[in-house]
């Protein structure tokens, strides 16, 4: 049906100015990043871009700098090193709109790295645990180099590629990169608590990954119906699922399915999707269109922060200047939620660093990027409570985050913010 070659000979196919698209996630085919990070000394000059993956990235090494430029759409943890470094760069871009930069040849693609499962007797494999903006990088590439893995999940949806769409197949029989959750701190319990409090049933939620996310999940366990229309999900969700919590009835765009573009977390997650109808992937600019996630009444878009000033404005990918993530599928969620009929955007993040450091600050770090502006947010969610910031006034907002800031902080933001404004 199709045939294979090694790594090393599929990935001799890029050559150096190329661009190359690697899939997202966990779904990162670490046989393939090794392949192509092995020919440093022949290449000089490929772009490698992505969002965050999962796993190995030894082409982020600045001792390659003159084979390999990264090129992040949201940077992670593996990679965050090469922009101080100079061997990597930051593109911000929408998650819902990355797809876009690949159909409209705004970025060309020479080749695209993908992870899939054993195609089945009709010819047809799954890209698995992450789809995002891989399928309009295979649209677009020059040449699609698969990974194929019998570990990788099968999984429904619109991530489905025939064998004839692909170039090369490699296979290589791979776990697939695990997240597993830790309990959640008694800080984040309470946040849990507090957000939990402003989800009704038969609302539909979309959540990251992270002991806030899975703090709100262990407290979902009496509601009725709810719903998944998210970018990501986890372990979390399972047996909220498996309860009947989650049932997707009320939604209105894929009704009685949990909706998703990766997936991150245990080989318990990997298993449970496995050829699972539930649930369906779908490539970002599918999951993450705002007019389509503003359907679902009662939609909650659950997000966090670094930091947050006093009139509401949300930081959530940088330190100051220094760029830390992304801008990710955040404002697609929050503007979503804030359309649906009795949706919610929130922001939940604990009111300190781990330095003790507040979160909730009078200005934002000089350089901050504000991924979420004032006009959007409507609650934030600390250990402290909640502040509802929709529909009021600046001075009303003050006094309502200055409320959910640390006891130890909230006298020094609130008079530095009122010394500044004078």
């Amino acid at each position: 049906m199709y045939k294979t070659v090694t790594a090393e000979e599929a990935l001799k196919v890029v050559k150096s100015n190329d661009r190359v698209y690697i899939q997202a996630a966990a779904a990162a085919p670490q046989s393939l990043v090794k392949a192509l990070s092995a020919r440093h000394e022949e290449l000089r000059n490929v772009e490698v871009c992505h969002l965050h993956t999962e796993g190995v990235a030894p082409y982020a090494d600045p001792i390659y700098k003159d084979s390999f430029h990264v090129n992040s759409f949201f940077i992670g943890k593996n990679v965050r090193h090469t922009l101080k470094a100079g061997n990597g760069s930051y593109t911000p871009v929408f998650l819902s709109e990355l797809p876009r930069l690949f159909h409209q040849n705004i970025l060309d693609i020479d080749v695209v790295l993908i992870h899939v499962s054993v195609p089945d007797r009709h010819g047809y494999c799954s890209l698995g645990v992450s789809v995002e903006a891989t399928l309009a990088a295979v649209d677009n590439a020059k040449i699609v180099i698969a990974q194929v893995n019998p570990q990788m999940p099968r999984t429904h949806g619109a991530g489905i590629l025939h064998v004839s769409e692909i170039d090369y197949f490699v296979e290589a029989d791979e776990a697939i990169p695990e997240h597993h959750m830790a309990e959640p701190s008694a800080i984040e319990s309470k946040i849990g608590n507090y957000v939990a409090s402003l989800i009704e049933d038969r609302s539909t939620l979309q959540m990251g990954i992270g002991s806030i996310p899975n703090a709100v999940l262990t407290r979902l366990t009496n509601h009725k119906d709810l719903g998944l229309h998210t970018e990501m999900f986890s372990d979390g969700v399972i047996d909220l699922i498996l309860s009947n919590v989650i049932t997707g009835n009320y939604k209105k765009i894929n009704r009685g399915r949990a909706l998703s573009t990766f997936l991150i977390g245990s080989k318990r997650l990997y298993d449970y999707v496995d050829d699972n109808p539930f649930v369906e992937m779908r490539a970002s600019n599918y999951t993450n269109n705002t007019s389509y996630i503003k359907q679902n009444p009662k939609m909650v878009a659950i997000n966090s922060a670094i930091e947050i000033d006093l009139t509401g404005q949300v930081c959530a990918d940088s330190i100051g200047s220094n760029m830390y993530s992304g801008v990710g599928g955040q404002m697609d969620f929050i503007r979503g939620a804030s359309l649906s009929d009795g949706g919610k955007a929130i922001i939940a993040l604990p009111s300190v660093t781990k330095s003790g450091i507040s979160r909730i600050v009078p200005v934002l770090k000089p350089g901050a990027g504000v991924v979420t502006s004032r006009a959007h947010v409507h609650y934030v969610v600390t250990e402290y409570g909640i502040a509802n910031l929709y529909g009021k006034t600046i001075k009303d907002r003050t006094k309502a985050l200055v409320d959910i800031a640390h006891p130890d902080h909230r006298e020094a933001i609130d008079k530095a913010y009122f010394d500044m404004i004078k």
